[in-house]
């Protein structure tokens, strides 16, 4: 007998990729969730889902990034559930808040959600094999003027970045696309509705 369909399978299902790549991605994904009964179990040998968020301010002029320490590149906040958690929403704000140190994030109200999705391989370390972080990527407004307070276990530097910046940064595509999704819906949101003229 089929499982019934979780919040989170019917949030995949009415997801819109962007591109082929997210298309093949999103595909992925929703056949490991349907493959799982807790997708995000650090436990399951070929990988798990993971949340992440893109942080961006209250104006959206500005969005932060974080130095990953064992990775060596810039990346949004986010990482593995913690046993029990079942949101990629609930798992992508409380690793922001750890990772960032802000109080008050919350996630955008107008964006999808997930905002983005992106499979990648993350390379064996130590006692842990290669496996495949299935990310869930939600935008996420930080609060005006809120402190930060860098992890240092997890990175090396946290900074707001002007949207003109990230070009000279070296993002992977699946980031620059997903960034892309948030400055384009920002723009849109900001501009708002169009009056007409009568």
């Amino acid at each position: 007998m089929a499982r019934p369909m979780t919040k989170l399978a019917r949030s995949l299902c009415v997801h819109q990729p962007f591109d082929t790549r997210e298309g093949a991605d999103l595909l992925e994904i929703v056949q490991f969730v349907a493959r799982h009964p807790d997708p995000f179990d650090r436990r399951i040998s070929e990988g798990h889902l993971t949340g992440s968020a893109l942080v961006v301010s209250t104006a959206g002029d500005r969005v932060l990034l974080l130095r990953h320490r064992k990775l060596q590149r810039w990346l949004q906040p986010g990482g593995h559930a913690d046993p029990g958690e079942t949101s990629g929403e609930a798992v992508a704000l409380r690793e922001a808040h750890e990772e960032t140190g802000i109080v008050g994030l919350t996630l955008h109200p107008k964006a999808p959600r997930p905002l983005d999705v992106d499979v990648h391989e993350i390379p064996a370390r130590g006692d842990e094999p290669a496996h495949l972080h299935l990310d869930l990527r939600y935008l996420v407004l930080a609060p005006p003027k809120a402190p930060l307070a860098r992890s240092a276990a997890e990175s090396e530097d946290l900074r707001w970045f002007g949207w003109d910046e990230l070009a000279g940064l070296d993002l992977d595509p699946g980031l620059r696309r997903a960034l892309g999704k948030a400055r384009k819906l920002l723009t849109a949101s900001a501009s708002g509705p169009r009056r007409r003229r009568g």
